[in-house]
């Protein structure tokens, strides 16, 4: 991977700021920053290409302005070629994109690559591997979707586990080792052990880590126990 994102340990815990507060976010990305988290998740949304609507690079701006931690942006967008150097701009340290979103993902992989920015690739739960096959000489990390995107607080799709285990074969096979494998949905501490024995290094965690049941820190707590 480029930049800081080579540098993260794995197992690694990403907070999504999608159910933050985003009234008190500043503090809420002090709050997980303090229990030493190595990445900070934002999930972008366009209301097409799934249906709902979240924030753009203004937002990501205004996280890269509260911390100095990777920002790891996962475009859930129509096109996603259009914005790619917005948020690259706005501080972005990876960017995926969406196999279903572009009709050309090799040159937008191509187009994060130019910015000196990690490029992922995320597949949604219907997507076969074989879609991205071709892709992965151009990606640092696979995301793998263990729900339907569009909504925070979805519940974990299990034949996720058998697609990250078939994922990390082929990137055994076809020699992209250095390529992470990230998951996003529905991650908790019921799941996330499985999830890691499966193959994947990311945990994208948002529910699990801002909500209303439990502090930031005892969320994170409560991961990191079931990781190990």
């Amino acid at each position: 991977m480029t930049h800081r994102m080579n540098k993260l340990a794995a197992p690694c815990i990403a907070p999504s700021i999608l159910t933050a507060d985003f009234l008190r976010l500043g503090e809420q990305i002090g709050a997980v920053e303090s229990t030493g988290v190595e990445l900070i998740h934002l999930d972008v949304m366009d209301g097409r290409f799934v249906p709902n609507i979240s924030f753009g690079p203004l937002v990501v701006s205004a996280v890269r302005g509260t911390t100095e931690l990777p920002l790891d942006v996962h475009l859930m967008i129509d096109q996603p070629e259009r914005y790619i150097d917005a948020f690259a701009s706005a501080g972005a340290d990876s960017i995926s994109i969406h196999a279903e979103a572009s009709a050309h993902c090799h040159r937008a992989l191509q187009q994060i690559r130019d910015q000196d920015v990690a490029a992922g690739i995320a597949i949604n739960p219907g997507t076969p591997l074989t879609a991205i096959e071709e892709l992965l000489p151009l990606v640092d990390l696979v995301l793998v979707m263990s729900v339907n995107p569009g909504f925070g607080g979805q519940s974990f799709i299990q034949e996720s586990l058998r697609k990250i285990k078939r994922l990390g074969a082929v990137l055994a096979e076809g020699g992209f080792g250095n390529v992470r494998i990230e998951v996003d949905g529905g991650i908790n501490s019921d799941n996330i052990g499985p999830a890691r024995d499966a193959g994947a290094e990311i945990f994208v965690c948002g529910s699990s880590v801002f909500n209303e049941r439990e502090s930031v820190d005892k969320a994170v707590a409560s991961l990191r126990s079931a990781l190990s």
